[in-house]
């Protein structure tokens, strides 16, 4: 199977109860605090789980990637089989495509696990948005940064 094939298996035929996935990853400063935010909805666009975690000091693509592996995680774990992640990392988004390579050793080792992740899915796709369509994951994002900040001051 070729890589294109694995990451875009819903192109040819979409898949009706497939859940949707807003992710998001953030630092502030470069590295500096990061966390991610993910927002699953079902086929209904019902919200069915709201994912977020602060990640210490980390790179903002680290973020991203821990956002794509929480959703992954949470999609195996839960047993859906069809996953649609949306999210506004072109690199990451590209990355898990194909299109650009994973030179970076520490984003390597995410990109090889979200891979092995993929696989336990029936049907995967990822898609690039600007950041103004993906709100809802950048607002869980920063409440989690907003609150980490207030708590140590």
């Amino acid at each position: 199977m070729t890589q294109k094939s694995l990451f875009e298996t819903t192109a040819a035929k979409p898949v009706a109860d497939a859940i949707r996935a807003n992710i998001d990853g953030g630092a502030r400063g470069n590295p500096g605090p990061a966390a991610y935010g993910v927002v699953v909805r079902n086929a209904r666009g019902e919200v069915i789980a709201e994912l977020s975690e602060y990640l210490g000091l980390q790179t903002n693509n680290f973020a991203e990637y821990s956002g794509l592996l929480a959703v992954l995680e949470y999609a195996v774990r839960e047993k859906h089989p069809a996953l649609k992640v949306i999210s506004d990392s072109e690199l990451m988004v590209k990355q898990m495509k194909g299109q650009y390579k994973v030179k970076n050793p520490g984003l390597l080792e995410l990109y090889t696990r979200a891979r092995s992740l993929v696989r336990k899915l029936e049907h995967f796709s990822i898609e690039h948005v600007l950041r103004a369509q993906n709100r809802d994951a950048d607002h869980l994002v920063n409440q989690v940064l907003d609150s980490r900040t207030k708590g140590s001051r």
